[in-house]
């Protein structure tokens, strides 16, 4: 290797030296290796590895290694870079999915294949087993155990009081997650809550149970629940609509003094 001679560095702190080295021989003839020493002697042989050792005293984001000098330019192609980078991590779509923790159970069976093409007299068919809901894990309504709604400032909110008509059936271990259930019936479920309406159910769960209902004993809404609803939201919009009118004249005197 042919060395030449070592020269200052004016982009790095006083005392640094820059060398290169030019390769004789071998398949990289002809290519340079540049290297850096510290005032005190110490060799460096990457930018990362003169990073580490300068720390926060000098700023080499727009250091060129090989020429030693700043290069604002390459700054900027880095800040572009970057930014094309969140811009891209940007575009993926939150995931807003809902979907329960309910284990589905795939089908077996073999199921009937129809080839569909542009022909007018191919007929398309709607294959009914793929249409049916797919089986549920049994008693998977334990699996809401322990979920619970936070604010954010990661306190837990109260769950609700459920009414006193609706009691807990089988392996449901609290009001909670039997909340829970019916809630998710709400959610996910096509057909009217109803509970379990067959009185065998309450004594053997496991060879009885409706999977489409919740885990609770039958249930009847009557006027009298719905009208106590009625006016328990007639309450809390009330409520609501005097905190709004509350906080009116506050903003408007303000808009006042702003002006």
């Amino acid at each position: 290797m042919e060395k030449q001679g070592r020269v200052d560095c004016p982009a790095l702190p006083p005392g640094w030296k820059k060398e290169e080295v030019i390769r004789k021989s071998g398949l990289s003839a002809g290519k340079s290796d540049v290297y850096y020493f510290s005032p005190t002697g110490k060799k460096f042989r990457s930018k990362p590895q003169l990073a580490r050792y300068l720390g926060n005293a000098v700023d080499l984001s727009c250091f060129d290694f090989r020429t030693g000098k700043m290069m604002p330019s390459k700054l900027q192609k880095n800040k572009q870079r970057l930014r094309g980078d969140a811009m891209q991590a940007n575009k993926g779509k939150p995931d807003l999915n809902t979907a329960l923790p309910i284990r589905q159970t795939a089908s077996i069976f073999k199921q009937p294949v129809t080839k569909v093409t542009n022909h007018p007299d191919n007929k398309v068919r709607a294959d009914p087993q793929r249409l049916a809901e797919q089986p549920r894990q049994l008693f998977w309504e334990k699996r809401l155990r322990g979920l619970s709604a936070s604010d954010v400032g990661q306190e837990i909110l109260k769950a609700m009081e459920l009414p006193k008509g609706l009691q807990a059936l089988g392996p449901v271990p609290d009001d909670v997650t039997l909340l829970s259930a019916v809630a998710s019936a709400l959610h996910v479920g096509s057909v009217p809550v109803t509970g379990q309406i067959s009185s065998a159910a309450e004594k053997n769960p496991s060879v009885w149970l409706n999977s489409s209902q919740p885990l609770c004993k039958a249930f009847l809404v009557t006027d009298d629940d719905i009208r106590k609803q009625e006016e328990r939201v007639r309450r809390v919009r009330k409520k609501l609509e005097e905190a709004l009118l509350a906080n009116e004249p506050a903003t408007g005197s303000k808009g006042h003094e702003d002006e």
